[in-house]
């Protein structure tokens, strides 16, 4: 239960129905398939794109949606999370990928990749995770050596999202000895290029349909035509694209948490002991109480930073908040919910034990809970 919403328009509404539709057609009935297969098919993107649902902030030119309304992208998300559709990654294409390539591509690059960016037929990652290096960029060890009209690029990455389907990567590379926050470039992967080679679907305890997949780099000849935006400019773009990255896994989570508390109170007045339901004792009825409060509230704060960054004006501030608040919401209400369904909720069948083990990577990517509290304490104590 939540106070009405005044982020969404009547235009926002009716794009939540091609995607509630789009899901109940394309996604849903295969989705178990997709999670024992461990990668969802690849038609599925394709189909994506025939309904709209990829590079709404693509100009329309390039065949997007033309609009940089990030409002849009929220609704796309809510819904994924509502319908518990973790395998078809298509807010990491949408608003993690694009804005790289909206933003600082060629024209020439732009018409090399946008349009199948927005039609499906190019499913994109980025490749900044190493495994000696997670959430400290300043660590990563990925080489790319100048050779003239090229880069050679060596080095791996890990737990890379869309890492078995990308036909595009933007690997985050050291293009000076030292790397670091002034040495580090973002250069572009296509499938098919020589010495690029994808390790093994890496077998997660959650989110099973979506695949995510060790990269190797074995002196890959990334022409220059392929590097994106300036060179040893990495750092700072990584740095502006990230609140949105926190800020969609935000919207995410506070979806997931109403979603699975929706499901558990209607779990708690039907389920009975002692001869009664579970939601006529005190102690239920006071924990659903606590996380439907917990929820409303996140909600209002999450929604208020969708206004900003829809407005251009959310600072990385917030959206670290955003991100550590709803995320570890997620977690937590997923575990009460588990706790209130007993012993069903412990069986993979039930959607809250799906819940449970698809939310919890949440407070890890896009930054860890620790680091959004490092970002938001540095700036209140300078």
């Amino acid at each position: 239960m939540t106070l009405p919403r005044e982020l969404y328009g009547p235009e926002h509404e009716a794009f939540r129905e091609t995607v509630r539709t789009f899901l109940a057609k394309e996604v849903l009935p295969h989705h178990d398939r997709w999670e024992k297969d461990g990668v969802v098919d690849r038609e599925v993107w394709r189909s994506a794109g025939r309904q709209g649902l990829l590079g709404m902030a693509v100009d329309e030119e390039y065949g997007g949606g033309g609009t940089d309304d990030f409002r849009y992208s929220a609704v796309l998300i809510e819904e994924f999370a509502r319908a518990g559709a973790s395998g078809l990654a298509l807010s990491l294409h949408n608003d993690i990928v694009g804005p790289y390539l909206t933003r600082l591509a060629t024209e020439e690059q732009k018409r090399r990749w946008l349009p199948g960016f927005t039609s499906g037929d190019l499913v994109t990652a980025i490749a900044m995770t190493e495994p000696g290096a997670g959430s400290d960029l300043q660590g990563i060890r990925t080489t790319a050596t100048d050779e003239g009209d090229h880069y050679l690029l060596n080095g791996s990455k890990t737990f890379i999202s869309n890492g078995v389907l990308a036909d595009l990567v933007i690997v985050v590379a050291r293009t000076t000895p030292e790397g670091g926050s002034g040495g580090q470039s973002l250069l572009v992967v296509e499938r098919g290029a020589a010495g690029f080679e994808r390790g093994r679907n890496l077998d997660k305890i959650g989110q099973k349909a979506q695949d995510t997949a060790e990269l190797f780099f074995h002196d890959v000849r990334v022409p220059k035509e392929n590097l994106l935006g300036e060179e040893n400019q990495a750092f700072t773009y990584l740095m502006g694209n990230l609140a949105q990255e926190r800020l969609a896994i935000g919207v995410g989570a506070a979806a997931a948490a109403e979603e699975i508390l929706d499901v558990t109170t209607g779990h708690v007045k039907e389920r009975e002991a002692f001869g009664r339901p579970l939601a006529r004792l005190q102690h239920v009825r006071f924990e659903i109480a606590e996380m439907a409060t917990e929820t409303a509230v996140t909600r209002t704060f999450v929604d208020r930073c969708v206004t900003e960054h829809s407005r251009g004006q959310l600072d990385p501030v917030h959206a670290s908040m955003a991100k550590w608040w709803a995320t570890e919401l997620q977690k937590r209400v997923a575990d009460r919910c588990l706790q209130l369904h007993g012993g069903y909720g412990y069986m993979s069948e039930y959607r809250v034990a799906r819940a449970f083990l698809d939310g919890r990577v949440q407070t890890i990517y896009g930054g860890t809970t620790e680091i959004m509290k490092e970002i938001i304490g540095r700036s209140l104590l300078r």
